[in-house]
């Protein structure tokens, strides 16, 4: 009998149910007789928010100062993963340092539509970028001894009846989509715990959702650590605790407790099952405590490490006649009450209380020369109301100089937890002003602040447009850094800009009715309805300028045929041909050329970010096996591949393929097809013994004239398309149902 089981053994079962809830709003039970330590888990996407006072959720209460580090949105964009392991790493330091056993994050779901109020907490509209940033997060954090609580699983896409939304899902696109989001992340990133989003998945709450906690999560995954709650995310415990949550947070008054009791009172709760929970959070416990070592946190060096990861973040969008970087000697007005008062985060329990900031003004005066000026106009209120002064003050100040940066975004209230955005304009005193800066000022920049896409109808009247989106305490200094080119801007899309919000895939079917969504649109989530239907977006998945130029060329692959138990390795050499060192991010996506099942027409399989001096050149490999070119079979329950030609495109962009190979897979597994009545003519020659059937059948008729295609191709396509039980309506006599019943039999004896 081992620790765990001596402690078990030793406890009532009422000192059991207690360990499976809180203990107040952040702390889990301690059990002082047997020397069990209670632990803190606390907010933290994107800096610590350990609140010294009274707790509240959703950040409303002030909690201590900590480093505020780009939110996930930016730091998705650099596609950087030692950048999101590094930032991960100095998260957890500060955790530790104030006695932090378990971060609440990273946030790893998919960007379903740009509306979802907290889409700025999550990486991507793209599962294998989301799922491998995550990855290096929960790794980074996890370096310094304190765990990380990836969340929220699963299908989390909105804020609108969070907790009491219903997802309709099919299991294909739940695999292949929400789910692929998360399962490299907890497959290799290994995180101490794992947290239950609030909404159902197809009926189930999540948090008693047996199909999602223990079927796939545990039994699949094999995730061996504590699944949590969200907080009160709990409706039936008893029925959790059975499909496999742990530890419900926060503390519950003992209401809870005395369900479980009672329901393993009364035998309709396995003691076993509590037993197997108190297990998981023992283990918990006594891991926070063996590293909760004394270490000094370093403000100074995480502020410097902000302002890196912001300013590798930032996505230059458009850059016309090079308007970017300003020269240092340049006289520049600077206009947007949001250089003022920056947006830098999101709202809600993410909110971080800043160790510093920085503002714009003091950092660009810093980059000016005796021959350069910088004068400030605020241009606008945010409260949204128009000021015909503050325009009018902002028009002569922009006429004066010799180029315009503007300052423009969401407002605080436009986007934030508990609520999702209701459209993806900007505030019309904001556009407003730009359109009369516009009218007196050709060299215009716009630097934007937001949580998710904006549209930009007035986007050809700018010269440039640098998406910072929401950039933590070191914003200003990461900014100044880009527009006056200290800073190579290297950032590109983790999710789609559409030319209006009517295009994106679940607009028709969000936020849903009835405290139900419909994820109708299936797979064709992000880019891959954009390509699918040729759909005209504002900037592509993937995109991104930089102030220098890449050459792409020499893609080779190390084989033409493979299994699918088989690796293939791709090589792209990429040049730097520009006057600046720079950052490259290299995009690989997998294209199957004539699928049999619903597919997208590319989805994104590797990506690798490189830097390279003027004139530089390196080799960039990827390696691809199984998963790279499966899907989720709903049938067999299990990833297949259909042996066929791929291509393997290498891109800049989604929508920007530079080069590309093909290759041709053979899938190794076996798939016993079963015959019936109803199975088509045309499928027997799927398996070897359905061709010696069709070739004794002698079926295809010749035409009367040989010479007609057209006559070839429809009789073809009509024989093909019969079901089994044609042949005996419609070959006069020569098959009876007798004979069609023997070779069905046949067909599925004999594979």
């Amino acid at each position: 009998m081992n620790q765990i089981e001596q402690l078990i053994s030793e406890m009532t079962l009422a000192e059991k149910a207690s360990l499976c809830s809180g203990a107040d709003f952040w702390h889990t039970e301690a059990l002082d007789r047997l020397q069990i330590p209670a632990f803190m888990l606390t907010d933290g996407p994107n800096g610590l928010r350990k609140q010294a006072g009274k707790a509240d959720h959703v950040g409303l209460n002030e909690s201590i100062p900590a480093t505020c580090f780009p939110t996930e949105v930016t730091l998705a964009s650099s596609w950087n993963r030692a950048l999101i392991e590094e930032v991960g790493a100095a998260l957890g330091a500060e955790a530790k340092a104030e006695k932090v056993g378990v971060v609440l994050g990273p946030g790893a779901n998919i960007k379903r539509s740009p509306l979802c109020g907290r889409n700025f907490e999550y990486y991507s509209e793209d599962p294998y970028l989301s799922s491998q940033l995550a990855k290096h997060a929960i790794q980074g954090i996890q370096s310094q001894g304190v765990g990380a609580s990836v969340k929220h699983f699963a299908a989390n896409n909105q804020e609108h009846l969070r907790m009491v939304l219903d997802v309709q899902v099919d299991e294909r696109t739940l695999r292949e989509i929400y789910l692929a989001s998360f399962e490299t992340a907890i497959k290799e990133g290994q995180p101490w715990t794992v947290m239950t989003a609030y909404n159902k998945v197809n009926g189930d709450y999540c948090a008693e959702n047996t199909h999602l906690l223990k079927e796939i999560l545990r039994d699949e995954w094999d995730f061996e650590g504590v699944v949590v709650s969200d907080w009160g995310g709990v409706d039936d415990r008893v029925a959790s605790l059975e499909a496999g949550l742990d530890l419900e947070m926060p503390g519950n008054q003992g209401i809870n407790d005395q369900k479980i009791i009672a329901a393993v009172q009364s035998g309709a709760l396995s003691e076993a099952v509590v037993d197997t929970a108190v297990a998981r959070i023992l283990r918990l416990a006594f891991r926070v405590q063996e590293q909760m070592q004394s270490v000094t946190d370093d403000s100074v060096t995480h502020h410097q490490l902000a302002r890196k990861a912001a300013s590798e973040s930032f996505v230059l969008l458009k850059n016309e006649a090079q308007s970017l970087p300003v020269a240092s000697d340049k006289k520049v007005a600077l206009i947007g009450r949001l250089l003022e008062e920056p947006r830098i985060q999101g709202g809600g329990s993410s909110r971080v209380n800043p160790t510093m900031m920085d503002t714009v003004q003091e950092q660009i005066h810093m980059k000016l020369t005796e021959e350069g000026a910088a004068s400030y106009y605020p241009g606008y209120l945010l409260n949204e109301d128009t000021d015909a002064d503050l325009i009018q003050e902002a028009v002569a100040g922009a006429a004066a100089a010799e180029i315009a940066l503007v300052f423009l975004g969401l407002p605080q209230h436009y986007e934030s937890e508990a609520y999702d955005r209701q459209h993806l304009q900007l505030p019309v005193n904001q556009t407003e002003l730009l359109a009369a800066i516009t009218e007196v000022q050709e060299n215009v920049v716009v630097i934007l602040a937001n949580g998710g896409p904006i549209e930009m109808p007035w986007l050809s009247s700018v010269k440039g447009v640098l998406e910072t989106y929401l950039a933590g305490q070191a914003m200003g200094g990461a900014v100044a850094d880009v527009l006056f080119g200290d800073v190579n801007p290297s950032g590109k899309l983790a999710e789609s800009f559409p030319m209006k919000l009517s295009h994106n895939p679940s607009f028709l079917n969000f936020p849903g009715e009835k405290q139900q969504v419909a994820y109708r649109e299936g797979l064709f989530v992000g880019y891959r309805y954009y390509d699918k239907t040729e759909t005209e977006v504002l900037f592509p998945f993937g995109h991104g300028l930089s102030y220098t130029n890449f050459e792409y060329r020499q893609v080779t692959v190390d084989r033409k045929e493979l299994t699918d138990e088989e690796e293939v390795t791709v090589s792209v050499t990429i040049q730097n041909t520009g006057q600046r060192s720079g950052k490259e991010i290299v995009q690989l996506y997998v294209q199957e050329v004539n699928s049999q099942v619903i597919r997208p027409l590319k989805e994104l399989k590797g990506f690798e970010k490189v830097a390279l001096e003027a004139g530089e050149a390196k080799v960039v490999q990827f390696k691809l096996g199984k998963r790279a070119f499966a899907y989720y079979d709903e049938t067999r329950h299990d990833w297949c591949v259909t042996s066929g030609f791929f291509n393997l495109l290498i891109g800049s962009s989604s929508q920007t393929i530079l080069g590309s190979q093909q290759v041709y897979v053979t899938s190794t597994a076996v798939h016993q097809l079963k015959f019936d009545r109803n199975s088509l003519i045309g499928d027997l020659a799927k398996t070897p013994a359905g061709k010696q059937v069709l070739q004794q059948m002698n079926l295809a008729p010749e035409p009367s004239d040989p010479a007609d295609s057209n006559d070839t191709q429809l009789m073809d396509e009509m024989t093909n398309k019969m079901p089994l039980r044609s042949l005996v309506t419609l070959s006069g006599g020569r098959f009876s149902e007798e004979t069609l019943t023997h070779i069905i039999e046949t067909l599925n004896a004999n594979g």
